[in-house]
């Protein structure tokens, strides 16, 4: 079976609007999924990225005209400024790696509810309520939200080392066992179609 490193923050955008493609994917081609959330704001310096909120005003206008694109072709609900962002990613990142260590649950249904949480329903992802809120809609238990912090916090900090590592500057990306590196959900396709020839 073969693995695909998914480096992603619970801030970003364009890993929502990803949505469950990479599950349907990783389904398709019999291939498991490894969630790696990672500090995005760290990354950008490490990787030679700029936070939204340092680009030139040209670039920050751009950004959200292809965030209401994508969202508009992929038919997603989408707030372009949503009230709570950015906020602390690191409780939910710490909530997705005590429930992937669990196994219990649905990994893909607990990020696109968190992702959602932030960019559709306009909820702080770093709350604990919330966070609990997306434990219990993905089919895990709530508590995990209050267990296994330093864990989190260590494989939180060991996942941005990995990025760095594997060539990753974004997110989404997704790298292959094979070191096969996509960035963005606009290149799940190119993922599909590079499986199909391994």
């Amino acid at each position: 079976m073969t693995a695909i490193d998914f480096y992603f923050s619970t801030l970003s955008p364009y890993t929502y609007l990803a949505g469950n493609r990479l599950e349907e994917l990783a389904a398709r081609h019999g291939a498991q999924i490894i969630y790696k959330p990672l500090d995005i704001m760290a990354l950008f310096p490490r990787t030679g990225g700029t936070p939204p909120k340092d680009r030139h005003p040209a670039r920050q206008e751009y950004r959200l005209i292809e965030l209401e694109r994508q969202a508009k072709k992929l038919g997603m609900p989408m707030k372009l400024q949503p009230a709570h962002w950015p906020t602390n990613a690191a409780p939910s990142s710490y909530a997705i790696i005590a429930a992937q260590k669990e196994g219990d649950g649905g990994m893909g249904a607990l990020v696109q509810s968190v992702l959602r949480a932030c960019w559709a329903e306009e909820k702080d992802i770093a709350e604990d309520t919330v966070i609990k809120e997306c434990l219990t809609a993905a089919g895990f238990d709530p508590s995990l939200a209050d267990s296994g912090l330093l864990v989190g916090a260590e494989t939180y900090g060991q996942n941005l080392e990995d990025a760095v590592s594997a060539g990753v500057f974004g997110a989404p990306f997704y790298v292959t066992a094979d070191g096969g590196r996509f960035w963005g959900q606009d290149r799940l396709d190119d993922l599909d179609r590079y499986l199909s020839e391994q």
